[in-house]
């Protein structure tokens, strides 16, 4: 059973940083195809914001391009998302995903809050 547990958010200024991080069992993120972040702003569908492949590429929305970063530490068996100049729309509940053998794996969500 692949269980991924988010951290990290929390209340913050416009502005400012956080860092969310997503662990697993061991070798759950050496096993993913890919592993994404993914938010849900309040009242509006869950939409990805940061996409990590195996071979090490990255993508991200247009939205956080130049100020969110997604890396993986598989050693630590950790994904992170490194958000900086936060704005009052990121707004959201962030969670993680891992796609092993085609099936997707979530975490429960950690909130992240911008305040203006």
């Amino acid at each position: 059973q692949v269980q991924l547990v988010e951290s990290g958010g929390g209340s913050v200024q416009a502005g400012g940083s956080l860092r969310l991080s997503c662990t697993a069992s061991r070798g759950t993120f050496s096993s993913a195809s890919f592993m994404d972040w993914f938010r849900q702003p309040p009242g509006k569908e869950r939409e990805v914001v940061a996409t990590i492949v195996s071979d090490g590429s990255t993508r991200s929305a247009d939205s956080v391009k130049g100020r969110f970063t997604i890396s993986q530490d598989n050693a630590e068996n950790a994904l992170y998302l490194q958000m900086n100049s936060l704005k009052p729309e990121d707004t959201a509940m962030y969670y993680c995903r891992a796609v092993i053998g085609g099936h997707g794996y979530w975490g429960q969500g950690t909130q992240v809050t911008v305040s203006s």
